[in-house]
């Protein structure tokens, strides 16, 4: 019941009711019901139908399963696309994206995903576009350390040296570091040396290209 609470609070203002309005239709006391919406304890079992029945609402929907089934579909969803990408299936693994961002058009890990199997496939140009769209929605650490990098090499791909030479410059000390990735970019690598390094760092399948 990750989000009873929250949902509990959500469903009674909604509704336009008080703390008191839900404790005297279930017969217990306001403080039960305040202790409940700041998550300190839990409604009994029995009393979920009849808080469905208040707010109007499903019980699923009251304790947020909408919201868990939505984050295993799209765990489902980047799961069938690296599977494709380890395959060397980018043409799938990119339908499954595009398709994806049609149910979550601003979600972006949807955005990165595409633009990380974009990249595998040598479109540049898009995948510059979606990383810069997709980086300042993300709040996944990770998965922004990775999109830079790899920018890092898009840039240098598309002509941008400069641009390049500067997020490099800027990255973290982590796997796709600065350390790692600058010297790369300053040392002037054909396409062919790029692609192996967005490779590398997209599907982790060995050592930087130098």
């Amino acid at each position: 019941m990750l989000h009873l609470a929250e949902n509990l609070k959500k469903y009674r203002i909604l509704k336009n009711l008080t703390q008191e309005d839900i404790a005297e239709y279930l017969g217990i006391t306001p403080q039960s019901v305040s202790k409940w919406e700041r998550g300190e304890s839990y409604p009994d079992i029995t009393f979920l139908p009849a808080l469905a029945n208040i707010f109007e609402t499903s019980v699923d929907l009251l304790i947020g399963m909408d919201f868990i089934r939505a984050e295993e579909t799209r765990h489902s969803i980047h799961k069938a696309a690296n599977d494709f990408q380890r395959k060397g299936d980018y043409a799938s693994s990119e339908k499954v994206y595009r398709d994806a961002l049609l149910i979550y058009p601003n979600n972006p890990g949807m955005i990165l995903g595409l633009a990380g199997v974009l990249a595998l496939q040598g479109s540049s140009a898009e995948a510059v576009e979606l990383i810069e769209k997709g980086l300042p929605l993300s709040v996944n650490e990770k998965q922004k350390s990775t999109m830079r990098a790899v920018l890092c090499f898009l840039y240098l791909k598309c002509g941008n040296d400069e641009k390049a030479k500067s997020l490099s410059s800027a990255l973290p000390h982590m796997r796709e570091s600065r350390e790692v990735i600058q010297p790369l970019i300053v040392s002037g690598l054909s396409d062919d040396e790029i692609d192996l390094n967005i490779r590398n760092i997209l599907l982790g399948d060995g050592k930087e290209a130098g």
